[in-house]
């Protein structure tokens, strides 16, 4: 436990990138209630959704080692690169999967609605849908993530 608190609580970076990441997706399962009228376990550990969780944990990370190492360190550099793939990748190839993903599950549901037999697998369940964001799940995400790096001091 000692070796855990030290890690977490004595890492500023770590500890505000897990911050951003855990309210992001506080705040993502509460959205969700409020759209489906059902709480959905899932959507507390899950991607895709408002506000990306991704984006909230690199942006943060990026800002915390700016304060901590300053704008010109090279660990600032490497988490400002890697915020960029992260948001690019949510934007790009991760949203393109959850859309395949729901032409797919209806193609599946039209067939079998049909009376046509179609071996999905071993589990049988539909391709999951919420994998990517939209841009402005994203930005959300990195305004929420720069907020919380901005608000909490260096410890």
């Amino acid at each position: 436990m000692r070796m855990i608190k030290r890690v977490f609580f004595g890492n500023y970076i770590l500890s505000i990138a897990l911050i951003s990441w855990l309210a992001a997706q506080i705040i993502k399962t509460v959205i969700n209630v409020i759209l489906t009228k059902k709480f959905d376990a899932e959507r507390l550990w899950g991607a895709g959704g408002m506000p990306s969780s991704h984006s909230a944990l690199v942006c943060s990370l990026a800002l915390a080692a700016a304060k901590s190492y300053g704008f010109n360190s090279p660990i600032f550099a490497l988490s400002f690169v890697l915020a960029g793939i992260v948001m690019y990748d949510a934007m790009g190839v991760r949203r393109e999967t959850g859309e395949q993903a729901k032409i797919l599950n209806k193609m599946i549901a039209d067939w079998l609605s049909e009376g046509n037999v179609l071996f999905v697998g071993e589990n049988g369940r539909a391709l999951k849908e919420k994998v990517g964001h939209t841009p402005f799940e994203v930005i959300a995400g990195a305004l929420l993530g720069l907020l919380i790096a901005a608000l909490i001091p260096v410890f």
